[in-house]
């Protein structure tokens, strides 16, 4: 596989300095870097913006831009706020409680946890409006096997039907057919 590792993942955010508080404080992120510029390296368009970074212990990151000069960001207004999230791992059930904890002491709501059978999750939306999910793998080997197995058949039928697949429902429901 050419692709080893995620980089980073960009979305905008209304304030930068809010941004990195929210998630240093709150997630525990590492503020690992920014980048300023009034240029845009790959288009040469002109939009000024800062570009901040925060990094995980995988050495991955999750970053944003302010551009302060656009016109105010907006939700896609035909996709459920559920569907675009970012999803951050915690270590363990401990962390995701404290973390939960922390997030409503702070006035943030909170969704969750919520046990997926493969992992447990909390829910919340950032201060940019972007829904975040906190989330604890809980899925043994065989059962990962299983829903990777499941994969390709499930796809091929949805593509045929778009109507909803069984076949890893389990995970929910917590039956053990198959």
């Amino acid at each position: 596989m050419a692709v080893t590792k995620l980089h980073h993942a960009a979305y905008r955010c209304k304030d930068a300095q809010e941004t990195a508080d929210f998630y240093t404080k709150l997630l525990g992120l590492e503020y690992y870097a920014a980048v300023s510029e009034d240029t845009i390296p790959s288009t040469g368009e002109k939009c000024p913006y800062m570009h901040i970074f925060f990094a995980m212990k995988d050495g991955s990151c999750v970053a944003f831009f302010e551009v302060p000069e656009e016109p105010p960001m907006q939700k896609d207004p035909n996709t459920p706020e559920w569907v675009q999230h970012l999803a951050l791992e915690v270590e363990s059930m401990e962390e995701l409680l404290e973390r939960k904890q922390m997030l409503e002491d702070a006035g943030v709501e909170v969704i969750g946890p919520t046990n997926h059978g493969f992992c447990e999750s909390i829910y919340f939306f950032d201060p940019n409006g972007h829904r975040t999910e906190l989330t604890l793998h809980i899925g043994d080997a065989a059962m990962m096997e299983r829903l990777s197995s499941t994969a390709p058949e499930m796809l091929e039928k949805w593509n045929q039907t778009k109507e909803v697949q069984r076949d890893a429902a389990w995970v929910h429901d917590g039956s053990t057919q198959n």
